[in-house]
C-alpha cells in the first residue's frame, strides 16, 4: 500500500483555511489552493467543512465542488454532516470519499446506510483516537473503509496514539503530523496500519515535499513520489553540460516553450515539482515563475531515443512566453489548411460555438432557437436523438450510426451548455471510473 501526503484544507467563511488554529489565513479561491496542493504533489486533499450553520455548509459544499475540480489527486470531504443527504451532496461534488465524525451518534448511526448506498471504499470515518472506537468496533469494520485521526497532532504523535489504534482497529488510518524530522516521518509510514500523514506537517512544508518523499523511499517507506528512472549522468549533454527541454501543455498538448538544464537545474526539478532551468545568458540556475508567479509544475519527463533532449509535460500558470502570451510559439511562418479531427479539440471546439451562441445570439441559428425555446425543447430534442442513434444501429452501414451520434452529440453539448456542464467535468468523472 502507498503511503500518503495529504494536505489539510479547512473551509470557513467562504475561504480556505491553511491552518484550522488560525482562521485568519484565508485565501478568496479555495480551488487555487486546492491546485496549488495539488500541482505540487501531495497525493491527497482533505477537506474539513467548518461551518457551523445549513446555509454556510451549503457555500461549503459549492466551495468543495470547485476544489475536486481544480484537484488532480483524491479529495475527501469531512464535517457538518448531520443526515443521509449531506453525505449525498459531498460525494456527488466528485469527493471520492467522505468522512463521518464517529464522535457524534448521528454519524455513527449513519455508516450502514451509507456505506450500503455508496460503497464502502466511499466512506471513512474522523476519530479523536482508540477510545472513539470502543464499542463501534463491528460498525467500523464493517461499513468503514479508513480512519482520519482528529485532534492535537502533537498528542497523535508523541503519546502512543499510533499503537493504541493499530490494538483497537485494524482498519488503516491517516495520521495528522506536526513538523518533524524525515526520519520519524518514514518510521511512521513503515507501520502498516498507517495509510499516510496530514495536516500541519505536508501544508508547511509542501514546496519540498518531493524531497520529504525521496528520503522516506530510499529509507524504506512505500509512498508516491517522483521516481527518477534515469539520472542526469546517463543523459547526454552538449559542451556544456547542458540539455534541451521542450515543454508541453499536460492537457492540451501545446507546446510552450524551450528552455535548458544542467546537472543541478535538472534534480531541482525532479525534486521540487516544479520546473527548474539554466539560463545561458545569466549562468544561473532560475524557477520558471520566480517572479512572475507563471510557474510550471511538472507532470511527466521523458528523455528521446538519444537521450539528448527532453520532454516535460507541465500545467502552465499564466504565461509560458516572456511576451505574455500563452506559448513561445506564436510566430507563424506557413500554414496548410487541413481539418484537425483531434477529438478532445473537436468537442471543445464545438461546444465553445455552442456557448458563444448563448452568451452572443445570432439571428437565424438554430443553437439559438433552441435556447430560446429552453430545457424543455432542448431536453426532447436530445430524447428524439436518442431514439435516431437505436433505429440506426439496426442498420448494418455504419455511416447512419455515425450520422445520428454526431447529431445526438451536438443536442447533448446544448443541454451541458444549458446546464453549465463543460467537457473537462465529464471527462473527470469518466476518468474517475
Amino acid at each position: 500500500m502507498k503511503k500518503r501526503f495529504a494536505a489539510a484544507i479547512y473551509l470557513d467563511q467562504g475561504g480556505a483555511v491553511k491552518n484550522r488554529m488560525d482562521r485568519t489565513l484565508l485565501k478568496e479561491k479555495p480551488e487555487e489552493l486546492a491546485r496549488y496542493y495539488s500541482d505540487l504533489c501531495a497525493d491527497e486533499l482533505i477537506v474539513f467543512d467548518l461551518s457551523e450553520t445549513d446555509e454556510e455548509h451549503e457555500e461549503a459544499i459549492g466551495a468543495l465542488k470547485r476544489i475536486v475540480e481544480a484537484s488532480e489527486v483524491p479529495v475527501c470531504g469531512c464535517g457538518h454532516i448531520r443526515r443521509f443527504e449531506d453525505v449525498k451532496k459531498i460525494l456527488y461534488t466528485g469527493a471520492t470519499s467522505c468522512a463521518l465524525n464517529f464522535s457524534r451518534n448521528d454519524n455513527v448511526d449513519l455508516a450502514e446506510e451509507v456505506s450500503k448506498r455508496f460503497g464502502k471504499d466511499k466512506i471513512c470515518a474522523c476519530v479523536g483516537g482508540a477510545g472513539e472506537i470502543e464499542g463501534k468496533k463491528s460498525i467500523l469494520n464493517e461499513f468503514i473503509s479508513r480512519l482520519i485521526l482528529i485532534g492535537g497532532a502533537d498528542d497523535h504523535y508523541q503519546g502512543g496514539t499510533v499503537s493504541a489504534v493499530t490494538a483497537a482497529c485494524s482498519l488503516p488510518f491517516m495520521l495528522p503530523m506536526p513538523d518533524a524530522a524525515p526520519g520519524q516521518i518514514s518510521a511512521l509510514l513503515k507501520k502498516e496500519n498507517v495509510a499516510g500523514v496530514f495536516g500541519p506537517l505536508v501544508n508547511a512544508n509542501i514546496t519540498e515535499l518531493n524531497a520529504m518523499k525521496s528520503f522516506c523511499a530510499a529509507d524504506g517507506a512505500e509512498v508516491n513520489g517522483f521516481d527518477a528512472k534515469l539520472s542526469f549522468a546517463e543523459l547526454k549533454t552538449n559542451a556544456d553540460g547542458l540539455i534541451p527541454v521542450i515543454v508541453q501543455d499536460y492537457r492540451t498538448k501545446e507546446v510552450l516553450m524551450m528552455a535548458w538544464m544542467n546537472e543541478e537545474a535538472y534534480n531541482t526539478t525532479v525534486s521540487s515539482g516544479r520546473m527548474t532551468y539554466y539560463s545561458r545568458s545569466r549562468q544561473s540556475q532560475w524557477i520558471k515563475g520566480e517572479t512572475s508567479g507563471h510557474f510550471q509544475y511538472l507532470k511527466e519527463l521523458s528523455a528521446d531515443c538519444d537521450k539528448d533532449t527532453l520532454l516535460a509535460k507541465v500545467n502552465q500558470i499564466g504565461a509560458a512566453c516572456h511576451t505574455g502570451n500563452r506559448s513561445c510559439f506564436f510566430n507563424e511562418i506557413l500554414k496548410k489548411d487541413y481539418i484537425d479531427t483531434d477529438p478532445m479539440k473537436v468537442f471543445e471546439d464545438v461546444y465553445a460555438v455552442i456557448k458563444d451562441r448563448k452568451e452572443h445570439p445570432k439571428e437565424g441559428s438554430y443553437t439559438n432557437y433552441l435556447f430560446d425555446k429552453g430545457i424543455d425543447k432542448i431536453l426532447k430534442k436530445v430524447g428524439e436523438e436518442c431514439t435516431e442513434i437505436v433505429i440506426a444501429a439496426k442498420n448494418p452501414d455504419p455511416e447512419e450510426i455515425k450520422y445520428e451520434i454526431s447529431d445526438f452529440l451536438y443536442h447533448a453539448m446544448v443541454l451541458m451548455v444549458e446546464r453549465g456542464v463543460s467537457w473537462e467535468d465529464i471527462t473527470r468523472e469518466l476518468a474517475r471510473r
